[in-house]
């Protein structure tokens, strides 16, 4: 029987699926998580077959700021004095059935993960998923003319092996958790296959950034054996990069620095405590995260 806060309204038959997930939050920099979800799903047509209540697991009124206040509550539009949009925390199961796919995409809960982390694996059980690849981003010392590393954490050495064609490094990682990482550990309890692939993304870039995701989405669909049709992706990237480019270009000091940056990455020197570039972006008030 399914977790309480799990509703399923379509059971498709599905032969040894593999869950994709995405959620905003800890770990959706450039909206890198769920942009590359979005893109599965809107290039696979997945369709909505189930979700995850999301009543008990998100603070809606945090006291504070009306600064900090905004970041909890839900999303509205007025238009003409009349209410055109609501939108709340969801948690939505999208289906693919040509490839048995299931996709995961909503917000890391504020609360409760126990019971949140109990409804994605009553999920599990209920479909018999035989894998989950969680996608996730955080700032870095990326220049943005890269396609972005990939660092990754599994719940069994034996998924190893399988990711080393994909150029993944894995992490050594040590700081505060997501829910990822709590899902990883229940995966690892239970005996489920669980990959997470972290994409390491420029921390001067604000908002959504569809290069990354283009990067990631391609990467991932390999890992999936997926045939997708890019190119659409191709050209929203390509033209993000040469805006942003330019942009660049009109800030010399800050052309400078993403030169440098594009040196130490291109020979790999992750060295995320060079002093000048550090302070330079914290001047600009970019967080290192």
């Amino acid at each position: 029987m399914p977790h309480k806060d799990l509703k399923i309204f379509e059971r498709p038959p599905l032969k040894n699926p593999k869950l994709v997930m995405g959620l905003t939050g800890w770990m959706d920099g450039g909206e890198v998580s769920t942009g590359t979800v979005e893109c599965l799903i809107d290039a696979l047509e997945g369709h909505k077959i189930a979700e995850i209540d999301p009543e008990p697991f998100y603070i809606m009124n945090f006291p504070g700021t009306m600064e900090m206040s905004a970041l909890f509550r839900p999303y509205v539009r007025y238009v003409d004095g009349l209410l055109d949009k609501y939108q709340g925390p969801t948690n939505t199961i999208y289906v693919d059935k040509e490839h048995h796919l299931l996709f995961f995409i909503g917000r890391e809960p504020h609360t409760h993960w126990a019971d949140y982390a109990a409804g994605i694996f009553s999920l599990v059980e209920e479909f018999n998923i035989n894998g989950i690849y969680f996608v996730g981003s955080y700032a870095g010392l990326a220049p943005h003319t890269r396609d972005p590393k990939i660092v990754s954490v599994v719940s069994d050495e034996s998924l190893k092996e399988q990711l080393k064609q994909f150029k993944v490094k894995f992490s050594d990682y040590e700081g505060p958790a997501g829910i990822s990482s709590y899902l990883l550990k229940i995966a690892r309890e239970r005996g489920v296959s669980m990959t997470t692939l972290v994409a390491e993304i420029p921390a001067y870039i604000q908002g959504r950034n569809p290069k990354c995701i283009e990067a990631v989405t391609r990467r991932l669909a390999a890992m999936l054996k997926l045939e997708i049709d890019f190119d659409d992706m191709r050209r929203v990237s390509d033209d993000f990069e040469r805006r942003l480019t330019e942009a660049v270009q009109e800030r010399e000091e800050l052309a400078e620095h993403i030169t440098k940056l594009e040196e130490n990455y291109d020979k790999e020197f992750f060295d995320t405590e060079m002093p000048d570039l550090k302070r330079f972006l914290l001047q600009q008030g970019i967080r290192l995260d």
